[in-house]
């Protein structure tokens, strides 16, 4: 009985198209299109960005504990750090890109395949191989920089000070000293005229 059941539920998902159905060929070959188009720069991207994401509160950690090193060791060391920074970046970047690379076009083919429809998909794509598509994608990325200068320019020395504070209050909860700057020089008095 059970089988039986699932014969007939089986054969009617078929028969309505709910399961294992194939995009028309014309619909495959946009989403084919769209991908190609629009994976070109996101495995590389995307490897980037989970590769070195994590890596600036490491880094962090790491000034930190350099730090405790004694003071004839500390270049040499911060040498070696970075060194092996760079290799982990160059290693894992070029690992995770070719993971990326290989699950981009069957993830995105089935979620553009689920979400849209053949004439959306001949809009996405008369929208992305435009001239003005592609200019404003290249404007995109200035704009991402430009919004992210101006942002550090205003917030940054807000964000340092508030830094600063939070490692001395990590290092008050370590027991360790925290790392001050030398004090600075009281200014010259201007010559007299």
């Amino acid at each position: 009985m059970t089988s039986r059941k699932l014969g007939l539920a089986l054969a009617l998902a078929l028969a309505t198209g709910s399961v294992l159905a194939q995009p028309s060929p014309a619909k495959k070959a946009l989403i084919d299109k769209i991908v190609a188009l629009q994976t070109q720069g996101l495995a590389e991207g995307l490897a980037n960005n989970l590769v070195q994401g994590p890596l600036p509160q490491l880094m962090q950690a790491g000034r930190a504990a350099l730090q405790q090193v004694p003071a004839e060791k500390r270049e040499a060391t911060a040498k070696a750090m970075d060194a092996e920074l760079k290799k982990f970046v160059e290693e894992n970047v070029a690992f995770v890109k070719d993971k990326a690379a290989k699950a981009a076009p069957s993830t995105a083919s089935a979620l553009l395949d689920e979400r849209f429809n053949e004439d959306e998909l001949k809009q996405i794509l008369a929208w992305a191989e435009s001239p003005v598509s592609q200019k404003f994608g290249a404007a995109n990325v200035e704009l991402q920089k430009a919004v992210a200068q101006k942002v550090m320019t205003e917030a940054g020395p807000t964000l340092e000070g508030r830094l600063k504070t939070l490692q001395g209050t990590l290092a008050k909860q370590l027991g360790i000293q925290p790392q001050t700057a030398p004090a600075s020089k009281p200014a010259a008095p201007a010559p007299k005229k």
